[in-house]
């Protein structure tokens, strides 16, 4: 027993030394840590300091409310754009002119077909035939760039050109 309480005697000295180091070192990490800690509490109040708000947590909920409102606005704006170009798709877009002289033994160019479509080639087909007595005008529906009425050549030419704008 006695030469294990000299051997320990010898190797206290050093455990004691060992154990002073390692105590030194965790003092020194403790410290840099609190310096950190205090820096990130600083700048934590001073990030919290002017939006009346206490805690993060609740700054955070109120940002996330913040953001659900902007996503809800925008998925409102989405559908109402695309609304937007759903009804633009069926406005009469695309037009076609011809004129020309219906009645050849006399007056101009002054007869005419105007054919008004849309993206789906919907639309009208206006025809006026002008002569020196009278003038007459004709209107005709168009459905995906046909007319269950009969067209004249001029008139096709007219849809022709209105289809050839698009």
């Amino acid at each position: 027993m006695a030469e294990l309480n000299s051997l320990i005697e010898e190797q206290l000295f050093v455990c004691v030394g060992a154990i002073a180091l390692l105590v030194v070192i965790l003092l020194i990490i403790v410290m840099v840590q609190g310096s950190k800690l205090r820096k990130m509490r600083k700048r934590y109040e001073l990030m919290m300091s002017g939006n009346g708000v206490e805690d993060l947590e609740s700054l955070l909920l109120d940002l996330k409310l913040q953001l659900d409102s902007l996503e809800d606005g925008e998925n409102q704006k989405k559908a109402r754009f695309q609304a937007i170009e759903d009804r633009l798709r069926r406005v009469q877009a695309y037009t076609g002119i011809k004129r020309y002289n219906a009645f050849s033994e006399h007056g101009s160019d002054l007869s005419f077909s105007v054919a008004l479509l849309n993206d789906e080639m919907d639309g009208i087909v206006l025809t006026g035939l002008h002569n020196r007595d009278s003038s007459y005008v004709y209107a005709k529906p168009i459905v995906k760039g046909e007319s269950t009425y009969n067209l004249s050549p001029e008139e096709r030419e007219a849809i022709s050109i209105a289809k050839s704008s698009s």
